[in-house]
């Protein structure tokens, strides 16, 4: 495996994507953008870049906020970073996010991809559920997504599979919009939902304060899985 900070060419000329890439030893047709929270491409991220090359995915992790705070890192364990990271979320334009996840998907093609699917945390999650409507993405994969609820009208649009990972004690989307979802999209066959009773938002860190070892590990099997049948 190895890995290395790249730029990426944005849509309609618009600039250059940093993005951090991990390579599996050998060439792969398959491929993973792993669409970070709202702490940047940190190191937790990195990491799950890597993890997925060791599983023979060429992944890739764009720089969302290169627009106003390119190669921001932050430490959601630390309130006056996790208080800069709101402060960016709320400057953040989600449909350019997604713009930016389509200029990955074409790159990931023009490396040889025949197979992309994305992984996204947070707001990465909420991004992963947008590709999955407004994108030929392989398949989709959201953990503690937010704001989903309030786009569930873009539900009839998602082609290819996604699978959503939604803590039931999540602090940031209540059991109002965790009920808003399930109904929504308990009924499209392409949608997978997974509940974790009991658990918050950002279980599934790499590490930290907010991890929760067996509900990560869980859910991340489930991920596997899904990723193995869809993108094969």
């Amino acid at each position: 495996m190895s890995a290395t900070n790249i730029t990426i060419p944005a849509l309609d000329g618009e600039g250059n994507i940093p993005a951090y890439v991990a390579r599996p030893d050998a060439d792969s047709s398959r491929a993973i953008i792993v669409i970070p929270e709202i702490f940047g491409v940190n190191a937790g991220i990195r990491e799950k870049c890597d993890d997925w090359a060791a599983e023979g995915y060429l992944a890739i992790a764009p720089d969302l906020f290169w627009r106003f705070a390119p190669g921001v890192e932050l430490d959601p364990d630390v309130e006056a970073e996790l208080q800069e990271a709101f402060g960016y979320f709320g400057q953040y334009d989600a449909d350019l996010g997604v713009k930016d996840i389509e200029a990955a998907i074409r790159w990931l093609h023009a490396q040889g991809a025949n197979k992309v699917g994305c992984v996204g945390f947070c707001l990465g999650g909420r991004l992963a559920y947008m590709t999955a409507a407004r994108t030929d993405i392989n398949a989709s994969v959201g953990y503690y997504g937010v704001m989903i609820d309030q786009m569930l009208g873009e539900s009839h649009a998602i082609a290819h599979p996604l699978m959503l990972h939604i803590p039931t004690a999540d602090h940031l989307v209540g059991p109002e919009a965790q009920a808003k979802m399930h109904d929504g999209l308990d009924p499209n066959p392409k949608v997978t939902l997974h509940d974790y009773e009991g658990l918050d938002h950002g279980f599934a860190a790499t590490s930290g304060n907010r991890r929760d070892e067996a509900g990560a590990q869980l859910a991340d099997s489930r991920t596997r899985a899904f990723f193995a049948e869809h993108l094969a």
